[in-house]
């Protein structure tokens, strides 16, 4: 962790703030493309190659956001003060498809309560 820490600690917080913020939205917008169309595509089109290739793509993209989110999540822990409950929380949500958009609009907040 202390390498993840030194890492971000080149960058400004507001720089941070931001990736995360992005890095949140793209997670749920692959997920989405992963289990909305892509998936739903190869269950109805069993032959061709093309949603396989499709699931491929989406299904990498999706895990290179999940890693990056999973990463931010130290970072902005620090920067949100938050505590080990909602850091857990936070890490959880990764899990659940949409969640981090919540994780970005609800606790990625400095005027929480």
């Amino acid at each position: 962790m202390d390498f993840i820490n030194k890492f971000f600690s080149k960058y400004p917080q507001e720089k941070i703030i931001k990736w995360f913020k992005q890095i949140c939205l793209a997670e749920a917008i692959t997920c989405f493309l992963l289990y909305g169309i892509a998936m739903i595509w190869k269950r109805y089109d069993d032959e061709g190659i093309l949603p396989t290739i499709f699931i491929i793509i989406v299904g990498n993209i999706h895990g290179l956001f999940f890693t990056l989110y999973l990463l931010f999540c130290l970072p902005v822990r620090k920067i949100f003060n938050w505590d080990d409950e909602d850091f857990v929380f936070a890490l959880l949500a990764a899990f659940f498809p949409f969640a981090t958009v919540w994780v970005d609009k609800k606790l990625a907040r400095f005027d929480r309560e």
